[in-house]
């Protein structure tokens, strides 16, 4: 028997999130005295998935009627509001302008590798200190969009 296929040919069951990363924004999310079953946790990953193929094939659809090649952040903007995500628009958005921001950012820091240059280079602690900057990123704008203060453990553009 076949498996179902996605649009990159691959198995639909390859698709996956990175399940300690998920499990870590899971346990961020809720009180610290709330615990969640390894079962419901394996379930929201898996709706996570779910979800972004949605979003993924609505945008794909977008973009075919406009006659276009490549997916654009327009085309997941539309997606999102056809799949009756509309609430969620204003927040992707300022998420999209703020990842423009700081991609601007990282190429004027020099390297075009980004804010820690050539990740292969990050130190284990300094790879750590990052996934948390991010996290914490992602929950504020999450959580109303409020900017966070710079790290400490961020480079300074004299180091």
């Amino acid at each position: 028997m076949m498996e179902p296929m996605d649009i990159v040919g691959k198995a639909k069951e390859d698709a996956s999130l990175p399940k300690a990363t998920m499990t870590k924004i899971i346990k961020e999310m809720l009180p610290p005295d709330v615990r969640v079953a390894r079962d419901a946790q394996d379930l929201l990953i898996e709706c996570c998935v779910e979800f972004i193929n949605l979003v993924s094939s609505e945008s794909n659809d977008v973009c075919n009627r406009e006659e276009k090649r490549t997916i654009a952040p327009e085309h997941v903007l539309k997606a999102l509001e056809v799949l009756g995500f509309g609430e969620y628009i204003e927040d992707v958005y300022a998420a999209y302008e703020q990842h423009k921001v700081e991609t601007m950012q990282d190429g004027v820091r020099g390297g075009g590798g980004g804010k820690w240059g050539n990740a292969a280079e990050m130190t284990e602690e300094e790879a750590a200190a990052e996934q948390q900057r991010m996290f914490a990123e992602a929950r504020a704008r999450m959580n109303g969009n409020v900017p966070l203060p710079k790290s400490d453990t961020e480079p300074t553009p004299e180091s």
